[in-house]
């Protein structure tokens, strides 16, 4: 199923501009400025504890993590930061988690099915129409993912290895079509092979779907596997370098050693 968008002719998908974000009294992202195309790729690389993880509980609506009052973000033409998380979702806004929450007795596939009908509330138009043919696309989807059709079945994320939860993410990405699926670390617990799957599944979301793809990882090795269309370094919290692929050259060369100067002297 493609969505009709109504993000079509907004140069901006989604916009930050002088996003500052604190928990507490702590400022721990410092006036970021970027904007995301429909449609695009991006990776943002940073070492552990430079704010990657941060700016996607943020965008997804952690409420721990509170802007600056002059801060602006812009989703689809709306005001995010208007929007509670569970708003922020229905609009189209997906976050695929580092560490994926077990939920025992909550059946995967009543997971995914009420979250589907209330993602695609119009249910003369939704092709799966009934839990039993939206039970056969999951485990369609599955066998794509090189996931085990049988865990559908099974409790969300119960007895699952770390390669299954990820996996797992990305079979609900598939299934919901998000407008801006933000992967923290997907690549984590994932063998050369499930990169590859994933990797061709957000291609196929961003080609057929129009998902722009926002991927954070500190591994710059896998970004090569997954082929961007932009790359950014975030450094204790402030956005140093913006580029294409040859960016990452500078990142295996020297390593993000070479960047910290640099957010010493952004302001």
């Amino acid at each position: 199923m493609k969505l009709s968008s109504p993000t079509q002719g907004i140069s901006s998908l989604l916009s930050l501009q002088h996003l500052t974000v604190k928990v507490g009294e702590k400022t721990i992202l410092h006036d970021l400025s970027m904007d995301f195309a429909p449609g695009s790729f991006h990776v943002i690389l940073g070492p552990n504890g430079s704010g990657k993880s941060t700016l996607a509980s943020f965008l997804a609506g952690h409420p721990d993590y509170v802007a600056a009052t002059d801060s602006q973000v812009t989703f689809g033409g709306q005001n995010l930061l208007s929007l509670s998380a569970d708003q922020r979702s229905r609009a189209g806004l997906f976050l695929a988690f580092q560490q994926p929450v077990m939920v025992p007795g909550l059946r995967v596939l009543n997971f995914l099915w009420l979250t589907y009908q209330r993602r695609f509330s119009d249910a003369a138009t939704r092709p799966q129409k009934t839990i039993v043919a939206f039970r056969d696309y999951l485990k369609t989807l599955a066998v794509d993912l090189d996931l085990k059709p049988e865990l559908i079945d099974r409790g969300l994320h119960e007895g699952f290895s770390g390669g299954e939860k990820k996996r797992l993410e990305v079979l609900q990405l598939m299934v919901l079509q998000p407008k801006l699926a933000i992967l923290d670390e997907i690549d984590s617990g994932l063998d050369v092979d499930a990169l590859k799957l994933t990797a061709a599944a957000l291609h196929r979301l961003q080609n057929e779907i129009g998902t722009t793809i926002l991927l954070i990882t500190h591994h710059q090795q896998i970004v090569r596997t997954f082929k961007p269309d932009q790359v950014r370094v975030l450094i204790q919290g402030k956005l140093v370098a913006s580029g294409d692929m040859n960016l990452l050259e500078q990142i295996e060369a020297e390593g993000f050693n070479s960047f910290k100067t640099l957010a010493t002297e952004v302001s």
